[in-house]
């Protein structure tokens, strides 16, 4: 009878070391798909406006969604393919080298091509308001 207690308290002593090492380990934590690093912010005297002037990574293959900025978006392209739709407009790719203004306000979806794309951003928005808004 002993031996019998004996062996049953080691294999639930056994059971729960094994189950304290079978708990499931923490995924690895993805990178966002959306990497923006504010540079620089200067208010635009006399209005409630203010100049963020930032660095901006897409990965591959990303579609932001549709969205708008709270006033004028001017980027250039360094590195990739951007992909943009304006709503009410055609698609189009803008390449490396090249630039591209977003009017105020203006609603659209936006991403990277099959390669990360990295750009330079100067938004010209509203103080206090979120730098990106879901359309509605």
């Amino acid at each position: 009878m002993f031996r019998r207690i004996v062996l049953c308290t080691a294999l639930i002593m056994l059971g729960m070391a094994l189950s304290l090492n079978a708990q499931p380990q923490p995924l690895p934590v993805q990178p966002p798909p959306v990497k923006r690093t504010i540079l620089q912010k200067a208010d635009v005297p006399g209005t409630n406006l203010e100049v963020i002037y930032a660095s901006v990574e897409i990965a591959a293959g990303f579609k932001a969604g549709r969205h708008s900025h709270p006033g004028v978006v001017m980027a250039h392209f360094v590195e990739g393919d951007f992909w943009l739709h304006l709503d009410g407009g055609p698609e189009r790719v803008v390449h490396a080298g090249e630039s591209l203004t977003i009017p105020d306000r203006a609603i659209h979806n936006e991403g990277a091509t099959d390669k990360p794309v990295k750009f330079e951003v100067v938004y010209v928005v509203e103080k206090g308001k979120p730098l990106v808004s879901p359309a509605q």
